[in-house]
């Protein structure tokens, strides 16, 4: 981290009125930079912790998913950095291969080209350009939500540096034969003329076409039924179960392949269900996956029916045909023969679409380059197996498991001019040569370097190591690698977590590129729809920044945050989270304006009030709480405790009850100053990693101190004082009741009520005035005539309600709630009488249970009380 020299101004009382986050975000955001407070130093002596940021697509702008998981990510590195660590959090961008290119085709589409008449030289040349000029929209975005970055190491999965990480583990890869060529059954985009990944693929429930077709002749006619008819042209067999009594006569045999001249054999193969519709499967190995598993099995070979954009190349009546046409025009055509044996429209069934274009993928044979992936799998499972790598919450390593452990060969060639070219060169002989960063490619006549790049996934799989210089031994990766969390959505655990475990684990010998990984769910709408622009419930976060602040987003997202669920959020709760930045900021200047200080020792506990003490037992119970939510990932717990402490506890209690004191003046509002400025003070170091924006210009403006950026994170001290907290919590009891009491009777909030407090005997005697206060009490005068008396933690409060309380209302509000105490009391009893239940309840169950006899029988004492001191009537 670099030092940074200035003078820590002296503390200053002044605050505006008013927050406001667009006057200070920006400012506040850049000085962090200057400073430099978020560059890690990779010779300091402070342990590290790393995080790099899952890098956006270069075409990307900040969503309401980036900027949840940017909030997760910036609370925990800032944290650390509070804690003495030396932090990183890396950032960068994934040059996104399809879609970038699609976004420079369909530009130069607007000029009437193509990328074809650029030639893949000059289009790539055109790529670099508008990557230069429009992407990296989404880094902007980042600085206006607070990311505590480092702008200094920020990557590009295209970068110099990077390219030969990716060229470096493709060769090592090859050399140890875990990458070969060949022709497969892949995921092809008639649309981004690519082959894509089965996890690039989207299914959804379709309606289309089943139809029944009959194939042979007389005795020897099997039925089929297909959504895909006309991918019969390229049927090469009909497989039927070995044990399927029906047809072990025709096993063997060739049967007529309607609207050809061909005929096919029919082959028996275990994978036929005979119990699903007929019991027969067309077999067509250019175009499944499973049918190519059977060629192979039964060695037939494999026709090929159309070409890259899905139009049939089969000479006859379909040729040119789209895809969809040919479908048609073949239905019509097996009609007018009549081998049509049934159909049914509309058909729902399951299609994969491309996940970028949602085009209506096809699975199509084809030349590829693959990852044999059957030892890295088993390294990446093994990882988490034996606890090297933990993933949060456990739950979801179910799922994780069933991806590695069920891993397929992995295709990394892509049909684009964008992205990492694939380094093997073919030569006029048949030579194929791969080239690592430091060989020289092989020149002359004959040689051509393969025209496909790789999947962009194959480079951000080296995002954890290459981002901080791998293959070079450099001082980032000797300090910061094994990173310490991955956060990221589930839904990303197979298109990238598993890569990078198995990338990570193979490239760095067996060192983890993480040590936990930690799950995210999904952002949705605040009825926990997804989020989708067809549904029009889509959110810019930008937008509520602009009107709320980034730290009331951040705030909202933290505190929806539960591992591994999905998130609801609206703009109610982004706007009740903007009035708790608001609550702090006036909390805070009332505090200042009264003498909040952090000057000095605090005073010793003897010489504080009960009320000091008991804030400051429950501060350091925060933060000991906070911690602990904190190493579990428990952001949404963690935020609700910060937010009902500083709202409850700090705000709406100690200082309404330390008013009475600072306007009495004196010493008591001297040391009433000072732990109100400690728990301010700590409360805002809490409270930082969260919202950094409104609590730095306050505790810079309380404390004085340079910045909350590089302050240290609190420590809980240790102290406790149970006493003082009985003590305020019978006061709290007191308060709530009589408000309760006095909403009840429909009294205002600021009308003033006569009333005796019976404080005598009880710690509660020392906090009249403050009871006084808070429940606009005053006192008895001669007049004075109890019309209702509240007896509630040991005092007895009686007011005189003369001519306002309706008794009839109070008497039934109040037998209503004797008779639930009753009923509560009669079901704790039961249950304590059953021995059999005791028996086999665990301790703390049966604890429970006795509390809750406990507080009903109280209930019932105060319930009965309060109706034998109304006034008759």
């Amino acid at each position: 981290m670099t030092e940074n020299t200035q003078t820590p101004s002296a503390p200053n009382s002044e605050l505006p009125t008013q927050y406001a986050p667009a006057e200070v975000e920006g400012k506040l955001y850049e000085r962090w930079v200057e400073r430099g407070y978020f560059t890690a130093d990779p010779a300091s002596e402070k342990p590290p912790y790393t995080i790099v940021i899952p890098p956006p697509n270069v075409t990307g702008s900040l969503h309401l998913g980036h900027a949840f998981q940017h909030t997760l990510m910036d609370a925990l590195t800032r944290r650390k950095r509070m804690q003495g660590y030396e932090a990183l959090w890396l950032p960068g961008m994934d040059h996104a291969g399809i879609a970038t290119q699609n976004k420079v085709e369909q530009q130069l589409a607007e000029e009437g080209k193509s990328r074809h008449d650029l030639g893949r030289e000059e289009f790539v040349e055109r790529v670099w350009q508008w990557k230069e000029e429009y992407g990296g929209k989404i880094l902007g975005q980042m600085r206006r939500l607070g990311d505590g970055v480092d702008w200094s190491r920020e990557r590009f999965t295209m970068d110099e540096g990077l390219s030969k990480a990716v060229q470096t583990i493709f060769k090592k890869l090859y050399d140890d034969e875990l990458i070969y060529r060949a022709e497969r059954i892949i995921n092809w985009c008639p649309r981004c003329l690519t082959a894509i990944s089965d996890i690039e693929v989207e299914y959804q429930e379709d309606a289309g076409e089943l139809v029944s077709i009959k194939y042979g002749e007389g005795e020897d006619t099997l039925v089929v039924a297909t959504t895909r008819a006309e991918t019969m042209l390229g049927d090469t067999a009909i497989a039927v179960h070995p044990d399927d009594e029906r047809y072990k006569h025709l096993v063997g045999k060739l049967i007529k392949l309607p609207l050809t001249d061909r005929s096919i054999p029919v082959v028996a193969d275990t994978h036929v269900d005979p119990e699903f519709g007929t019991g027969c499967v067309k077999v067509t190995p250019a175009h499944d996956p499973n049918d190519f598993a059977i060629g192979q099995r039964h060695g037939l070979p494999n026709m090929t029916i159309m070409d890259e954009h899905g139009v049939i190349t089969v000479h006859g009546p379909f040729l040119g045909l789209d895809r969809f046409e040919a479908r048609s025009a073949a239905v019509g055509a097996l009609r007018e023969q009549g081998r049509i044996v049934a159909e049914k429209r509309p058909y729902l069934h399951s299609v994969g679409h491309c996940s970028r274009c949602r085009t209506t993928v096809e699975p199509r044979l084809s030349l590829q380059w693959w990852v044999k992936v059957e030892t890295l799998a088993k390294a990446a499972g093994d990882a988490v197996r034996d606890d090297r790598v933990t993933i949060h919450p456990k739950e979801m390593e179910k799922r994780y498991f069933d991806w590695v452990d069920n891993l397929n060969d992995w295709c990394i060639s892509r049909q684009l001019w964008w992205g990492h070219r694939i380094p093997v060169w073919y030569g006029p002989d048949g030579e194929v040569v791969c080239v690592g960063p430091d060989d020289e490619a092989p020149t002359g006549e004959g040689w051509t370097q393969d025209t496909d790049v790789l999947d962009t996934w194959f480079s951000s799989g080296l995002w954890p190591f290459s981002t901080l210089g791998w293959p070079e031994k450099t001082p980032d990766l000797a300090k910061f690698y094994s990173t310490d969390v991955l956060v990221t959505g589930h839904d990303i655990i197979f298109f990238w977590v598993a890569r990078m475990m198995m990338f990570g684990l193979y490239a760095m010998d067996g060192e983890v590129p993480f040590k936990t990984i930690a799950l995210t769910g999904l952002v949705r709408d605040e009825r926990g729809k997804k989020m989708s622009k067809s549904f029009g419930n889509v959110v810019d976060p930008l937008d509520w920044m602009d009107k709320y602040g980034s730290d009331a987003v951040r705030f909202t997202l933290a505190k929806g945050a539960n591992p591994g669920t999905d998130v609801p959020i609206g703009e109610d709760w982004v706007q009740a989270s903007r009035n708790f930045a608001n609550k702090i900021w006036n909390a805070t200047r009332f505090a200042l304006m009264n003498g909040a200080t952090v000057e000095g020792p605090l005073p010793a506990p003897e010489e504080m009030s009960a009320t000091d003490r008991w804030i400051l037992s429950r501060l350091n119970k925060t933060v000991a709480q906070v911690d602990s939510y904190y190493e579990d990932f428990q952001f949404s717990k963690l935020s609700e405790a910060l937010y009902h402490f500083a709202w409850d506890e700090v705000f709406d209690w100690y200082v309404e009850l330390s008013k009475t004191t600072f306007f009495a003046g004196g010493e008591g509002a001297k040391v009433s100053g000072r732990v109100l400025g400690e728990v301010l003070d700590t409360t805002l170091r809490l409270l930082h990693p969260v919202v950094p924006f409104v609590t730095e210009t306050l505790w810079t403006t309380l404390t004085g101190g340079e910045s909350l950026v590089v302050a240290e994170w609190p420590k809980d001290s240790g102290f406790r004082d149970d006493a003082a907290e009985a003590e305020i919590e019978n006061l709290q009891a007191v308060v709530t009741e009589v408000r309760r009491f006095r909403a009840d009777q429909g009294l205002q909030p600021g009308q003033k009520v006569p009333a005796r407090l019976d404080l005598a005997g009880t710690p509660l005697a020392a906090h009249e005035a403050a009871i006084r206060q808070l429940l606009r009490l005053q006192p008895e005068g001669d007049s004075f005539s109890a019309t209702a008396t509240l007896p509630v933690a040991g005092a007895t409060v009686a007011l005189d309600l003369s001519g306002t309380i309706d008794v009839a209302a109070e008497r039934k509000r109040l037998s209503k709630d004797l008779a639930a105490a009753e009923k509560e009391k009669q079901q704790a009893e039961a249950k304590l009488a059953n021995e059999a239940f005791i028996a086999k309840a665990p301790d703390n169950v049966v604890d429970k249970i006795k509390g809750r006899l406990a507080k009903a029988e109280a209930d019932i004492a105060r319930l009965t009380a309060q109706l034998d001191a109304l006034p008759a009537g």
